[in-house]
């Protein structure tokens, strides 16, 4: 709920944003006809059209479910899940708001066994479900305009708590372990987050480019893979200095602090196959703070159009 303080100064957190908690949640959705009803305005605000050939010339058969829509023009029958990560799924539109509602509000993650016993599904349902969920926080926007604070952060096990058999005995630093490059736009606390094959300067250098403009100013760490990047200046974490003037990595020391409690704390291991869908998670969540809960949930499921994320493409 929105706080009423007068104090912002002494308000907590995001005390502008109205929240959403378990009660009233399922009291917004004690059944599936009526989370499917939010789902249908969620997804077609302006009106239902058909997810196969864009037509709104629509004819609806409250009668015929799971299908109650079918297209005039191609003929084709639909629903709301139609067309969307949620096709073919088998799961109560009930299951899918509350899956919703739980990846949006747990800072720190929520695991598949959690879910699992959330939600009464088996664990093989609650982890596919949560990785649909998980391809909507991917980040579309637009390019990062500055100023710039750029890091990296090593993800994995440590080789000393390996088993002999899997120890790669390569040498240390980012042997055995996945890279996450990110960049955070203090004019707007936008990040963008993502699994890098490497820590050299072709890759690092390379990722900062991608998602921000021309002449950014950039705020780095001492790593010299970042030596030679344009507006350039670097704090120098070996002899403890990590604020310089408006030099520092501040913003994405806290990212990286909340990622990994949800890597070591709630998931106790993501995959190096998955952890970019983690990755997309945390830092969609993160970029989503400042909006009312119910807002975050309908960006999702407006995000889930058009998409497909098929069980067998997860586990090949």
């Amino acid at each position: 709920m929105k706080a009423t303080s007068k104090k912002h100064g002494k308000a907590p957190g995001k005390y502008y944003r109205k929240g959403l908690s378990l009660i009233e949640l399922t009291r917004m959705f004690p059944d599936d006809e009526t989370a499917e009803e939010w789902f249908i305005k969620a997804r077609w605000p302006n009106g239902v059209f058909c997810p196969k050939c864009g037509s709104s010339n629509i004819q609806e058969r409250p009668t015929r479910k799971p299908q109650p829509y079918r297209c005039r023009d191609c003929r084709k029958d639909f629903s709301v899940k139609t067309g969307s990560l949620m096709h073919n799924s088998p799961l109560g539109f009930q299951t899918w708001v509350i899956a919703i509602y739980l990846l949006t509000t747990s800072l720190k993650g929520v695991s598949s066994m959690k879910l699992h016993r959330d939600l009464g599904i088996t664990q093989k349902s609650a982890w596919y479900l949560a990785h649909r969920i998980r391809e909507n926080f991917k980040y579309h926007g637009d390019l990062l305009a500055g100023p710039i604070e750029a890091d990296e952060s090593l993800f994995g096990g440590l080789e000393g708590n390996k088993h002999s058999d899997k120890k790669l005995r390569a040498g240390r630093g980012a042997v055995g372990k996945v890279v996450v490059a990110a960049v955070k736009d203090r004019g707007t606390n936008k990040i963008v987050a993502q699994v890098v094959p490497g820590t050299d300067a072709e890759t690092l250098q390379g990722f900062v480019k991608e998602y921000t403009e021309d002449g950014v100013t950039v705020y780095t760490d001492e790593h010299l893979a970042y030596r030679g990047l344009p507006n350039h200046e670097a704090v120098k974490h070996s002899v403890s200095e990590y604020v310089r003037d408006q030099a520092h990595t501040n913003g994405l020391e806290s990212f990286w602090s909340l990622l990994k409690r949800g890597y070591h704390g709630t998931h106790h291991h993501m995959s190096p196959k998955h952890l970019g869908r983690y990755v997309n998670e945390f830092a969609g969540r993160y970029n989503d703070r400042p909006r009312d809960t119910l807002e975050q949930m309908r960006s999702i499921v407006q995000g889930m159009d058009g998409k497909r994320l098929r069980y067998r493409e997860l586990i090949e």
